[in-house]
């Protein structure tokens, strides 16, 4: 910050014997000096010079030195640089109109000398403290935005792991299961685009995404008998199997992350029907928590869409007919419309999280003819849990 180095001053005035006097003075003083004779010549020199300082006269021919003066810290590249207005005259309301253009301080013609080096020395220390500052400002948010990148990409990188880890450990349930796959990561991100779809805030639908996956980790707690019995479940299987929703939601509860407590309450709800049939509680439509609406909805459509190596996925077209006919009975209507409108995003997700990874969901328990071909017609729809719903299959070995 000294101003001990040498300056850059910028002289602009029109008569050419005070320009000459000004410039010996500056050079006297150690200062490096740029001649300007007009206001426009001022102008392109201070863009193309960066001057530390501009000595502007106030009547000049072509550009007088107030329009000047605007243009100057009117500009990006020289509104720092501090000006002083060197007029004859004396008036206040010249003075006035000089300040409202820009002017940092004035001299008088005829100009004394030791006011000059005054007033130079100080507008000069003005300016090296203003030209620190602003680098230190530079520097500063430069520093800022590195650390910030920086902690963005270390908290990308954790929030990867956070999911990839909830997504292995939910999975622990699912391998006990007959099906095991990508079930759960399509389920995460179906359910985030559908809240978001609804109009939820970026924080809801990210904290499904993380929750959601975590629907069926009571399903550790089955017994195997149950849980990979091919056929319906007998009442009193049926009552076990009914159980994973809150002994899942029993694993989460306690913990005093939000994240958790999502997931618990999807764990108890996403089995939950809008028109009050479903379990473990029988509610009923709003008093079903948004978060376990969205994810009953999401999870009982990759059940329909998922291939499996004992029977096909029901026909791409009627999983989606088979949402909309649920809605108002099993689905909270605007879950439906939410899920439908954002068709084109779900599909998405289903091809970027393929099946090439088997899903943990449902069979189709088929009617099969004497020769162990399967008969056409009304299939039942079922998970381990239950039967969902009646679709209508195609004839197939």
């Amino acid at each position: 910050m000294s101003t001990q180095l040498r300056s850059r001053i910028l002289v602009v005035d029109d008569d050419d014997r005070f320009r000459r006097i000004l410039e010996a003075r500056l050079l006297a003083m150690g200062h490096e000096v740029i001649l300007a004779t007009d206001g426009q010549d001022g102008l392109g020199k201070a863009q193309s010079e960066s001057p530390d300082l501009v000595l502007l006269d106030v009547m000049m021919p072509v550009l007088n030195g107030y329009e000047t003066a605007r243009r100057l810290k009117s500009s990006a590249e020289t509104g720092h640089i501090p000006i002083v207005m060197v007029t004859a005259l004396n008036e206040v309301q010249d003075r006035v109109r000089a300040l409202e253009a820009g002017a940092d301080d004035f001299l008088t013609k005829p100009v004394d000398g030791s006011e000059l080096k005054a007033r130079v020395q100080s507008l000069l220390k003005v300016k090296a403290y203003n030209d620190h500052m602003r680098h230190y400002q530079e520097e500063l948010e430069a520093a800022v935005a590195k650390k910030t990148d920086a902690l963005r990409a270390v908290l990308q990188r954790l929030e990867s792991a956070s999911l990839d880890t909830i997504y292995r450990l939910s999975r622990a349930a699912e391998y006990r299961d007959s099906d095991t796959g990508a079930h759960i990561e399509r389920v995460s991100h179906y359910a985030a685009a559908v809240a978001r779809r609804m109009g939820q805030s970026h924080e809801f639908a990210q904290m499904l995404l993380y929750a959601a996956p975590m629907h069926d980790v009571g399903k550790i707690a089955i017994p195997d008998c149950i849980l990979l019995k091919p056929g319906k479940l007998s009442p009193d299987e049926w009552r076990i199997m009914q159980k994973h929703a809150e002994i899942g939601a029993a694993i989460l509860s306690k913990s005093d992350s939000e994240l958790l407590h999502m997931a618990e309450t999807i764990a108890w709800t996403h089995h939950e029907k809008w028109d009050g049939t479903g379990y473990p509680r029988g509610l009923r439509e709003e008093a079903i928590p948004l978060e376990g609406r969205i994810t009953a909805v999401v999870d009982v459509f990759d059940a329909l869409c998922s291939k499996r190596p004992y029977r096909q996925p029901v026909p791409m077209d009627r999983p989606l007919e088979i949402i909309r006919d649920a809605r108002s009975q099993h689905f909270d209507p605007r879950v439906v419309d939410a899920f439908l409108a954002a068709k084109d995003e779900v599909l998405a997700i289903q091809e970027r999280f393929s099946d090439e990874r088997q899903s943990p969901l449902i069979h189709i328990a088929l009617d099969r003819t004497g020769d162990g071909l399967q008969a056409p017609g009304k299939a039942v729809v079922e998970t381990p849990e239950g039967v969902l719903l009646d679709v209508m299959m195609p004839k197939m070995e």
